[in-house]
């Protein structure tokens, strides 16, 4: 079931502090599909709460046309039924079920070839031999030891 409705806000923000405003707002609409639709689950979605929230939590819109779609879903035994509320002009998509996300996955996997690990082996090896040539030693530095010279101490350097 499908219904569109301007939900007047004003009137709620106005009973609360101003920076509790939208935060009532969202409670209004959930109350609002309560009673309109006749179901206590309410979901609210995503663009409908970034509209709700564009101006800051002190400044919410005044009314806000929406569109309130009641539906049913299957949790093993039992049948749940939730309303989801969202623009009118936003596309509402039904949450895709598990089963079918663990199928594709399973397509997704990839297929390992035996002829693509005996080309990586031979390039390794190719490699390898290049890499051998191409070192040339460098020729070791001799380090000289450098002795120092212990400083002599001149005078005594402690106070009486």
């Amino acid at each position: 079931m499908e219904r569109l409705y301007t939900i007047p806000l004003r009137k709620e923000f106005q009973k609360v502090p101003n920076y509790k405003r939208t935060s009532k707002v969202v409670k209004a609409i959930r109350k609002f599909g309560k009673k309109h639709m006749k179901c206590d689950n309410i979901k609210i979605g995503k663009y409908l709460n970034l509209e709700i929230w564009k101006h800051g939590r002190k400044n919410p819109p005044p009314r806000i046309k929406v569109k309130m779609i009641k539906e049913k879903k299957k949790e093993k035994d039992k049948e749940i039924e939730y309303v989801i509320i969202e623009l009118p002009h936003i596309k509402i998509e039904k949450p895709v079920e598990k089963k079918k996300k663990e199928k594709i996955v399973a397509e997704k996997k990839p297929i390992i070839d035996e002829k693509k690990i005996e080309e990586e082996k031979e390039k390794k090896e190719v490699l390898e031999q290049v890499v051998k040539k191409e070192k040339i030693k460098e020729p070791t530095k001799v380090k000289k030891e450098i002795s120092q010279t212990k400083q002599k101490i001149v005078g005594r350097t402690s106070k009486k």
